[in-house]
């Protein structure tokens, strides 16, 4: 089944390193929480508020072992009034065994606000 993994982190300031640096970490927690492998990755797409515009937040990608043929793209998210700020998306699309509800989204710093009822530790603490 391919199934799509949510993820979401903040950035105190909009410089290359926080982007790219944040991203990674975000990047690892998904992997690592859905078992994922860079052969099961179809695509990876990245978001970012109008405020970041220091850096991709695909090239954490590069980054990590393995991953560098994953096909990824960037896209601005539509500036919505009274959004989070500072804020990092990610979409990744992959295949895996895993049913609807037992696939990990993660949302890091600020992020956790947006989907609340998804964030990773309560979830955990449900099953």
């Amino acid at each position: 089944m391919i199934r799509g993994v949510r993820g979401a982190t903040t950035v105190k300031k909009n410089t290359e390193e926080q982007i790219v640096s944040s991203t990674k970490r975000l990047l690892e927690k998904m992997i690592k929480e859905n078992h994922m492998f860079p052969e099961s990755v179809s695509h990876i797409w990245f978001t970012v508020t109008e405020d970041l515009d220091a850096a991709f937040p695909a090239k954490a990608t590069r980054l990590i072992d393995g991953w560098q043929f994953v096909p990824v793209m960037c896209a601005q998210e539509i500036p919505v009034p009274e959004s989070l700020p500072l804020c990092i998306r990610v979409m990744m699309t992959a295949e895996t065994e895993a049913m609807q509800q037992e696939v990990n989204h993660v949302y890091l710093n600020d992020a956790v606000t947006l989907r609340p009822d998804l964030e990773l530790t309560k979830r955990k603490e449900n099953r």
